[in-house]
């Protein structure tokens, strides 16, 4: 049970050290953040999470294509779910960053936007879906679709906003904050943001195999019914 159970278990000993050393350690003071620096701990692991959970979806999307069956629907479409999840989550916890850091919520800063535009794209891929009948065309056409969402992760998060001005670490705007980004990330700060990474993730996939589970069970007493 417990060689089964050992990445769950280190999920949870891995978020409760978050939560713990990520609130007692000492940290920088950076500009105008001060204590809301240690949102980092939360905020952008969720969409390292994010990511890594949209990648397994497009991987068993491709999968599905390959060899059509409903478990490997059923994966995809719950791996995009949880994504989709820790996409709105990680939207909320950076508009409460930006609300003290930068005095609103909401700025228009590329970063925001291009967040924005990519769970908007991925929002149509669940409506999509729910708006096909038929079971077989809704897992095609959905799998599809899941990979060109997927592949506009990419421009909407990580290349656009860095092509242009952005208050974000990284952009070329000179408002950012540089000893968040990368390789200047403080020491300490290091020592929680990489297990912090680990942790929302492996919870991510945790929440993801209870709700495959769920479905795999439906599926099986439709089948029977």
């Amino acid at each position: 049970m417990i060689r089964q159970s050992w990445w769950k278990i280190l999920s949870v000993l891995l978020l409760l050290y978050t939560f713990s050393a990520g609130l007692l350690i000492k940290v920088p003071l950076i500009g105008n953040l001060y204590g809301t620096i240690r949102n980092l701990f939360f905020h952008v692991p969720m969409w390292f999470g994010m990511m890594v959970l949209f990648i397994v979806s497009v991987v068993y999307a491709v999968k599905y294509l390959i060899n059509p069956s409903v478990t490997n629907d059923i994966y995809s479409t719950a791996f995009a779910k949880t994504g989709m999840l820790y996409g709105i989550l990680g939207l909320i916890t950076g508009a409460i960053w930006a609300n003290y850091t930068w005095g609103e919520p909401w700025s228009n800063d590329p970063k925001q936007l291009g967040s924005a535009i990519a769970l908007l794209i991925y929002a149509a891929y669940f409506i999509l879906r729910n708006s096909i009948p038929d079971m077989d065309k809704r897992a095609r056409i959905g799998a599809v679709y899941n990979i060109f969402a997927c592949a506009m992760l990419f421009p909407t998060l990580w290349i656009i906003p860095r092509m242009v001005e952005s208050l974000h670490p990284g952009g070329q705007g000179v408002e950012g904050n540089p000893a968040m980004a990368g390789k200047d990330l403080d020491p300490n700060m290091r020592m929680v943001f990489w297990p912090a990474v680990l942790g929302w993730t492996l919870l991510g996939i945790w929440m993801t195999t209870l709700k495959i589970r769920f479905e795999l069970y439906r599926e099986k007493k439709l089948a029977h019914a």
